[in-house]
């Protein structure tokens, strides 16, 4: 078995009586999109914090190509190649686009200038981020321009490039296609499978069952802070993923789904 590229193993997180993370498992192997689909309050945010540093947990523990880690800080899962585009980019309006590719992470110039005066190398930061965004296929008017001027779907692809530019094992997408239009959407998509296709697995939480269906490899269900399964959008359809979600259904011991009495058939909040 190939081993996982990222993995956690029975986290844990408490807020006083309230428990955000109850034991939750989870596994990305390399070169494939894994989906973390669940209804609002099952713990996807809370996990997937946990994954990026963001928060630490009180218990478990969470593996970087089968060794042990620690992440105290999203500086530390930067350090380690995961990196994660949230939903709301944080990008810099006024910057270029290469200060925004390289925000935090500046390219300094060579010699005194850049080590005594901290010069910043815009010359080969803008010819990077050109390189990075014709490789990935984000197609903008200039590399210079302000990010601010940017559509909905350029802004998430400079998020995204920068995300697979410094991203050596893991980039993370927190509802990436939320805000777009459809031929937006569908041009993040693309994104997607571009960075699939370079080896780099890609994490991607997402309500848009289409979404989810048309892009991963394997569908890992969150549900009451942990994992609830994990199925192939090949296998399982779309109104039985949803079933798993809300609960009406539930996996037995043989992989087949069984129905749950009782329970809430309600689909998640879109």
């Amino acid at each position: 078995m190939t081993t996982p590229t990222l993995s956690a193993a029975g986290l844990l997180k408490r807020y006083g009586r309230v428990t955000a993370i109850d034991g939750a498992d989870f596994e990305v192997f390399p070169g494939e999109v894994l989906a973390v689909v669940g209804d609002n309050g099952a713990g996807k945010t809370s996990l997937i914090k946990a994954l990026s540093g963001a928060l630490i947990p009180d218990a478990g523990e969470i593996r970087v190509d089968g060794e042990p880690v620690r992440f105290r800080s999203p500086l530390d899962a930067r350090r380690c190649g995961i990196e994660t585009v949230h939903q709301d980019l944080a990008l810099a309006p006024a910057q270029d686009i290469a200060a925004n590719m390289f925000l935090g992470r500046e390219r300094r110039r060579a010699g005194a200038l850049g080590s005594v005066l901290r010069a910043v190398d815009r010359a080969a930061m803008r010819a990077e981020a050109q390189r990075v965004l014709d490789e990935l296929g984000v197609q903008v008017k200039s590399i210079a321009q302000p990010v601010e001027t940017l559509s909905g779907g350029q802004r998430q692809g400079v998020a995204v490039a920068r995300a697979a530019a410094f991203g050596s094992k893991a980039v993370i997408m927190d509802e990436p296609t939320a805000a777009l239009g459809v031929a937006e959407a569908g041009k993040v998509l693309e994104l997607i499978d571009r960075i699939r296709a370079r080896g780099l697995p890609v994490v991607l939480i997402s309500h848009n069952m289409p979404h989810v269906f048309d892009i991963a490899d394997r569908i890992h269900v969150h549900r009451l802070g942990k994992r609830a399964a994990v199925v192939s959008p090949r296998s399982h359809d779309m109104s039985q993923v949803v079933g798993l979600i809300t609960g009406a259904l539930e996996p037995g011991q043989d992989g087949a789904l069984r129905a749950v009495s009782g329970a809430r058939r309600t689909g998640p909040d879109r």
